[in-house]
């Protein structure tokens, strides 16, 4: 069986990093930031912060066929969210990038379709990349 190609994550990160500093913004990498349901650390794989001291928590996803990754959507704003209810300074937003042509549920997930299942899916904005780094490199997350 051959191995999965799980190398195209950093990838997607090399390619968003430049829009955010154009957009004005500081970011760091793969940053543990508290714990998902069930205890294990969640690292994002970008968080990056404006002038204005806002911190924005980004979660990259890659779908380069069709797979399994879709799956995993629902579990990543679950556990995003959680991260954006628990600042009580209201300064944290979330971002789930959806990168690569091999989404069956693209639309259904950057149109919100998660809202009817998930208490909390509308603390986490869910984009395909070209929006993303267009919002990135205007300074407009």
């Amino acid at each position: 069986m051959p191995r999965r190609d799980t190398g195209t994550g950093s990838v997607l990160e090399q390619m968003v990093l430049p829009a955010l500093e154009r957009g004005g913004y500081t970011s760091r990498t793969q940053v543990t930031m508290g714990r998902r349901p069930g205890g294990r650390k969640h690292k994002i794989d970008v968080v990056a912060t404006d002038q204005n001291d806002h911190t924005f928590l980004v979660s990259l996803k890659w779908q380069q066929t069709s797979g399994t990754v879709e799956q995993k959507v629902p579990f990543e704003v679950i556990c995003l969210a959680e991260l954006v209810a628990a600042d009580e300074t209201r300064r944290t937003r979330a971002y789930l990038v959806l990168g690569g042509g091999g989404w069956t549920l693209r639309e259904y997930f950057t149109s919100g379709g998660l809202a009817a299942h998930l208490t909390r899916a509308d603390l986490v904005t869910i984009l395909d990349f070209e929006t993303f780094v267009a919002r990135a490199n205007q300074g407009r997350l």
